[in-house]
């Protein structure tokens, strides 16, 4: 049963291309391709973007400790930040870091979500930049993160997802 509008009655849906039995589409064949060509990773074996991932979550849970107990008090809210909140933040860094350097696909992925929502927030900070230092250091993190999180998408193909049984 299609669609219903008042407006012009009733509609039946597009029709989707046939495909024969057991027939693959090209965009599948190009991703078989692709898949075919990637190799899991040596035990032992981590790429720079993995170990710069790692530093960059281990010291940015560091410096957040440091700077809470330093007791530097948030520019926008004139506030000191609580407690609880930075330290789940930072073994959360902590933990992200511990798992990109044991080359865990769900550390990786997850420092890719963290990464891009920085990228997205500087992204934002630079339509309000009142300064070129403003607007250089939020160009910078956009690009320099979006470099990270391009490499890291190819590292992310090559770490194997973990069996589960049943699976």
């Amino acid at each position: 049963m299609g669609q219903r509008s008042r407006k012009r009655g009733r509609r039946e849906p597009l029709p989707r291309p046939a495909t024969a039995a057991g027939e693959v589409s090209r965009s599948e064949q190009r991703n078989a391709a692709v898949r075919a060509t990637l190799t899991p990773f040596r035990p032992g074996e981590r790429p720079w973007v993995i170990t710069v991932g790692a530093l960059l979550a281990a010291g940015n849970g560091l410096v957040q400790l440091i700077l809470f107990a330093a007791g530097v008090k948030l520019k926008v809210a004139g506030t000191h930040p609580q407690a609880f909140s930075v330290i789940v933040f930072a073994v959360l860094m902590f933990v992200c870091a511990g798992g990109m350097w044991r080359m865990r696909y769900w550390a990786v992925l997850g420092f890719q979500a963290l990464l891009a929502i920085v990228i997205l927030t500087f992204a934002l900070v630079l339509l309000r930049a009142s300064s070129i230092l403003g607007a250089v250091i939020s160009l910078s993190v956009v690009a320099l993160g979006g470099l990270l999180f391009y490499r890291l998408v190819r590292v992310l193909s090559r770490i194997q997802m973990p069996k589960y049984p049943g699976r």
